[in-house]
């Protein structure tokens, strides 16, 4: 119980803080792409408060034992750059760019009804239910050849 409540009060301060910053708007993050036209830096500003409030803690958190509401931490293991990393990569930034929403905004965006949000939520979700399709696959033929 002690996690979903740590999970639900982490979610919620997000999702707060996307509405307070304005960065829920997909317009906030296309004006800020748009250097030559109606620029808005302010998601500069909300990005570097953000780094700067979790740098400490992502300082402090190293030198726990474990963490608060988990058995242990939950560290990414793979460290190289590959074909599928720059892939995701690309992708998530041409969607972020041209639609002005990435994940979280767009959940938040969804709560508040959004019908571009609605949209948004509904082609990642597909786009991600094929990617997994898609490396169910590979990793099945992989086993194959394998045998």
């Amino acid at each position: 119980m002690q996690r979903v409540i740590a999970g639900f009060t982490a979610g919620l301060t997000f999702g707060a803080g996307l509405v307070i910053s304005g960065m829920s708007n997909p317009l906030k993050v296309q004006n800020f792409l748009d250097v030559f036209g109606n620029w808005d830096p302010s998601l500069a500003f909300v990005m570097g408060g953000a780094i700067l409030v979790a740098f400490p803690f992502f300082r402090l958190v190293r030198r726990l034992p474990k963490p608060f509401v988990a058995d242990d931490f939950r560290l990414p293991t793979l460290q190289q750059i590959d074909g599928r990393l720059i892939l995701g990569s690309a992708t998530f930034g041409a969607g972020w760019g041209l639609i002005g929403l990435c994940p979280g905004p767009a959940l938040v965006s969804l709560s508040l009804l959004s019908p571009q949000a609605i949209v948004f939520v509904f082609c990642m979700t597909s786009g991600m239910l094929l990617a997994r399709a898609v490396a169910n696959l590979s990793l099945q033929k992989a086993q194959r050849q394998v045998r």
